[in-house]
């Protein structure tokens, strides 16, 4: 009888360590179904403005575009403008095609290459010379003139040169600065003349210089239009 009642009160005790040792199980997780839902509509919402950016940047509007070259001091022709389509958030200057009509009668502020977009900056309301401005003719010789020729709105300096037997200047010479209009065709002695524009208060002098024919041309870089 002893012997037997140890050994159910021993398994009693174990059978109550056992359940002390036993690992408590984890509370599961309530869900939120609210953050659920403000989840997934702010992926939505990211999706439909990546959408709207890429269709935006990927828009495409027509605009005015040299047909052909036109010379600086040129009226712009219907003939000289055509169109094409560009990215509407492209960044640069353009005109619009509905503008054509306003174009047309424009005059060319530099040379346009064909092919080019046109910009407001290219075109101004008045051939050359403009205002404050004065137009000049310069008779110079092919020795006198860059090798590789000038076209119409280039931009120079006029300097100044001793005569035939002349000694250099000893100090920097006098010098005007120039816009090119028109080349004239060379006569039988190699002379061209260049009309240029100058500023008003420059025309006398420029026009004196050029009589004695004591003048040469340097070529400037040229400024690209914004």
């Amino acid at each position: 009888m002893t012997t037997t009642s140890s050994s159910t009160a021993r398994a009693d005790g174990s059978a109550r360590a056992m359940k002390v040792a036993a690992p408590m199980r984890a509370p599961r997780p309530r869900r939120r179904p609210g953050l659920l839902a403000l989840g997934v509509a702010l992926v939505a919402v990211g999706a439909l403005a990546a959408a709207w950016l890429v269709s935006t940047s990927s828009a495409r509007v027509a605009v005015l575009v040299a047909a052909r070259d036109v010379a600086y001091g040129t009226v712009l022709t219907d003939a000289d403008l055509g169109t094409v389509e560009v990215a509407g958030a492209s960044g640069v200057a353009v005109i619009p095609a509905g503008e054509r009509d306003r174009v047309v009668g424009q005059v060319a502020a530099t040379t346009i290459v064909a092919g080019s977009l046109l910009a407001p900056a290219q075109l101004t309301a008045a051939t050359p010379p403009e205002a404050g401005e004065v137009l000049v003719g310069v008779p110079l010789k092919a020795d006198r003139l860059p090798a590789g020729g000038l076209t119409p709105g280039d931009r120079v300096l006029i300097v100044e040169t001793p005569g035939a037997d002349g000694d250099p200047p000893t100090g920097p010479p006098a010098t005007l600065a120039a816009t090119v209009v028109r080349i004239g065709p060379a006569d039988l002695n190699g002379v061209s003349v260049l009309d240029v524009t100058v500023a008003a208060g420059d025309g006398p002098a420029l026009a004196a210089r050029a009589a004695t024919g004591r003048i040469a041309l340097v070529l400037l870089p040229q400024v690209a239009a914004s």
